[in-house]
């Protein structure tokens, strides 16, 4: 039976997430901005076209970018996140197998037994995920991955492709590989596209007739199966199945200084409350815990200091009231006076399955803690309020993010709900 793998990325995702509620934001450049709305991290074509870089902080571009009619917004996560599921649950719905790659992008495994012909099934992929979330996407088809990587570089690139490029042909795959900068391979970073570039590789082509025993003494074994791949030879196939987390990170760079240790005491109960909301999405406990914070390293008129303390829990929880304790006692062992503090989270690791648990002879108090956070996190994922502890504070002003561009979460709160009149 033939088969391929397809790559579906959507196109400049956060922007046009962003466009999706604002229709009078069409034909206007978009740039989504990084935590405290530094610089840019995502750009709608109209943006790139002007020039527009990745990374660049915006204070640098605003006024230029705002003249021209540019408008800029702070991440939006819980839109992003809620529309890239929405894109992956219709992908699923219309192929048996499916590696979720990243916020925006999945590889689908393709057979002809189901798909009929490729090239026509990317076009319905398309159709469907603009119809039902009215995001466009880009569809790469070939027989490795790094090979769909690529022909969805070429989909997007092109505009008359239609969004669709099948590059299983090994001529039409010679012709795009003779034109693709060789720093477009999946793989290639930076650093590696300098040292190609020396040697004179400047092009796909130029990097496969390179012979593979050379490949591997002068760039390592990882280059070596990205060659390979390229050549339509199969090194890695879909992972199904997500591997499950060993730890899970909750940290922000502050909106402003910290130097006040009851505001370090809310932000950190604000990080861990996330990060124990994300361990039971993940159906884990955990029986590590750790709590971090920092000055700014690029200061260099202020003195540096950063510090992580970390405890062992006597048994695996999910509780946040129970994680919550743990930050209260961790902080004043590490919490050093005079220092402005920048950034700073909480880490849960030695993770457990839940229901999975060796049981204590003495402890009863493990299914109503359950049913408790149920109940909140229930609540929280309606829309329609939120139940929060009270150990972060009532005005997050002081150490929140600054998001002064912020959309409204359109999918995820009653209360942003568009208003048609």
């Amino acid at each position: 039976m033939t088969t391929a793998i397809a790559l579906v990325d959507v196109n400049n995702f956060y922007a046009s997430c962003e466009r999706l509620f604002r229709p009078d934001l069409v034909g206007r450049p978009i740039v989504v901005l990084s935590n405290n709305d530094g610089c840019v991290v995502a750009r709608s074509s109209e943006a790139k076209k002007i020039g527009i870089k990745m990374g660049v902080p915006y204070f640098k571009i605003k006024r230029d970018f705002e003249r021209i009619g540019g408008i800029c917004f702070s991440s939006n996560y819980a839109l992003y996140a809620d529309m890239s599921q929405r894109v992956m649950t219709t992908l699923e719905s219309m192929v048996p197998a499916i590696e979720v790659y990243s916020i925006d992008e999945a590889f689908v495994e393709l057979g002809a037994l189901w798909a009929g012909d490729f090239v026509e099934f990317g076009h319905q992929i398309r159709a469907t995920i603009q119809q039902y979330t009215g995001l466009t996407v880009g569809v790469g088809i070939g027989p490795t991955k790094t090979l769909a990587k690529l022909a969805n570089y070429a989909a997007k690139k092109w505009p008359a492709t239609g969004g669709v490029v099948d590059i299983r042909d090994e001529g039409r795959r010679s012709r795009l590989m003779a034109i693709t900068p060789v720093d477009e391979v999946w793989g290639i970073g930076r650093a590696m596209n300098k040292q190609l570039q020396a040697e004179g590789l400047a092009t796909v082509a130029d990097l496969i007739a390179v012979p593979p025993k050379q490949i591997r003494l002068r760039y390592g074994v990882v280059v070596e199966r990205v060659i390979q791949e390229l050549r339509g030879i199969p090194c890695s196939e879909l992972q199904i199945s997500t591997p499950a987390k060993q730890q899970i990170v909750s940290s922000r760079s502050f909106g402003e200084r910290i130097t006040d240790q009851t505001a370090m005491r809310q932000a950190l109960s604000a990080f861990m409350e996330r990060a124990a909301e994300k361990l039971r999405k993940e159906q884990m406990r955990c029986q590590h815990v750790s709590i971090f914070f920092r000055t700014s390293p690029f200061s260099g008129n202020e003195p540096y200091y950063g510090n992580q303390l970390s405890a062992k829990l006597p048994r695996p929880t999910d509780d946040t009231r129970e994680l919550l304790h743990h930050v209260t006692n961790l902080l004043p062992h590490i919490w050093r006076d005079g220092f402005r503090y920048q950034k700073g989270g909480v880490i849960l690791g030695s993770f457990t399955p839940r229901d999975h648990q060796q049981a204590d002879l003495f402890d009863n108090s493990d299914s109503i803690d359950h049913r408790l956070m149920a109940v909140i996190d229930e609540i929280n994922h309606s829309g329609l309020g939120h139940v929060g502890f009270a150990s972060k504070g009532v005005d997050a002003s002081e150490w929140m993010m600054k998001r002064e561009h912020l959309s409204p979460s359109y999918t995820t709160s009653w209360a942003d709900l568009p208003v048609a009149r």
